[in-house]
């Protein structure tokens, strides 16, 4: 599993013209799952996503966890993080995990990051043309990786 991780000062997702998802202050999460993605891979991902410190403190460092800020988070399914463009101009999606895998494993991600934080975790729309909107916070930019523990 593979994350871009976002901290926002708010965030939407809209389809077809209408918002399905939004936060205020927060984590705008990007989620890709491959084939080979397990609840390991969630488990861990969903713990350090809950735990990752990026938000100011009062002397203005990155001290505060999400939950500490009482902070939102809105997941959203992107297989495109798992391109190839190795050979080519056009990349390949190979990696990514076919629906029938990925479906259950993002609702299963959005799950455990809500007991991770104790929060309802506001989502996108699996499969579907989204667009998304958000104020970057910072700008505060985060890739992790739970196969590579980083």
């Amino acid at each position: 599993m593979k994350v871009v991780l976002q901290r926002v000062k708010k965030a939407s997702v809209t389809v077809e013209d209408k918002i399905i998802g939004a936060i205020d202050h927060g984590f705008l999460i990007l989620l890709g799952i491959e084939h080979e993605d397990t609840e390991e891979d969630i488990e861990w991902l969903t713990g350090k996503i809950a735990r990752l410190r990026v938000f100011a403190d009062e002397k203005d460092a990155m001290n505060n966890s999400i939950q500490d800020v009482n902070g939102d988070c809105l997941v959203v399914s992107q297989f495109t993080l798992h391109a190839s463009t190795k050979k080519g101009n056009r990349p390949s999606f190979i990696k990514a995990a076919r629906p029938e895998i990925a479906i259950p494993l993002y609702e299963a991600f959005v799950k455990q990051l809500e007991q991770e934080t104790g929060k309802r975790v506001q989502t996108g729309e699996f499969g579907a043309m989204m667009d998304v909107s958000l104020i970057n916070d910072g700008p505060v930019t985060i890739v992790i990786n739970s196969k590579k523990k980083e």
